[in-house]
């Protein structure tokens, strides 16, 4: 299995980001990943825009897959802030994920979502604390 097929496999478990809103993993790498969301009328609000939940749940999801895929310690989100940039006018976004900081405890990611059309949609960032990972169950 690859290293991309162990990434989709093991956050194929959130369901509201892979099932209810279609974002797929599309690249992992150190401390970076990449996913994708096909933009339908389920993401739309009222006036026809992508909704800021839609746009958030795909920073999200990459966020969470950055920091976590393949690490000894979970990271949790502490603090997600987004600054909408533009309305997009595609039909996907895409959110790439890249590490700024870490630290023993924390660590700090900012997120970048565009669109097929190459135009910057949002920046997210992500304060995340690094905790011991933990049976469910």
């Amino acid at each position: 299995m690859s290293e991309l097929d162990e990434a989709r496999n093991e956050f194929s478990k959130d369901l509201f980001a892979t099932k209810l809103s279609g974002i797929v993993i599309e690249e992992t790498g150190d401390d970076f990943a990449k996913c994708s969301m096909k933009i339908t009328e389920n993401h739309r609000n009222a006036y026809g825009g992508v909704m800021g939940g839609a746009i958030y749940t795909l920073a999200d999801f990459t966020f969470a897959v950055a920091s976590n895929f393949q690490k000894q310690k979970l990271t949790a989100s502490l603090v997600g802030q987004a600054t909408f940039l533009s309305m997009t006018h595609g039909k996907e976004l895409f959110g790439e994920a890249r590490l700024i900081k870490d630290g023993r405890q924390n660590c700090f990611y900012e997120v970048r979502v565009y669109d097929d059309l190459g135009k910057d949609i949002a920046i997210v960032s992500f304060t995340g604390a690094h905790v011991d990972r933990f049976v469910t169950g």
